[in-house]
């Protein structure tokens, strides 16, 4: 096992995991129709970016993941769940740990965590009123 050291490494974890979730028959009806296979290579890219500046401090990624999860659960008839948040924690952490180990493979996991938290609550922050 190694520790995360790199762009390379984040890139490695970032194709490893969506290829798992792609794959993964609670997810990935969710991720394939959402995001087309023409799309996925800049996507991966774009998800590399946005770990790669939180694990390192690179200002790399750009882009708003709530804007993004809130119009997917819009389109699902705000069917997303927490379920669907917490069956993507464990596949996260499965796969990372599975390649990494370390402190910076914590630190993923513990941002993982907290941004799923933060984007549950922003999708059902914006869920229209019963």
């Amino acid at each position: 096992m190694k520790q995360i050291e790199n762009r390379d490494d984040v890139s490695k974890l970032v194709h490893f995991f969506y290829a798992k979730i792609r794959k993964d028959l609670l997810l990935g009806p969710i991720f394939n129709k959402h995001i087309q296979e023409e799309q996925w290579p800049a996507h991966l890219i774009k998800l590399t970016d946005f770990w790669e500046t939180n694990l390192f401090s690179v200002p790399k990624f750009k882009g708003n993941p709530t804007q993004k999860h809130v119009k997917v659960d819009s389109e699902m008839l705000h069917g997303i769940k927490q379920g669907h948040f917490d069956h993507w924690l464990k596949l996260w952490d499965e796969t990372l740990y599975q390649l990494f180990e370390g402190e910076l493979a914590d630190k993923a996991s513990n941002a993982a965590k907290s941004m799923a938290a933060v984007q549950f609550m922003m999708i059902v922050h914006h869920r229209p009123q019963e």
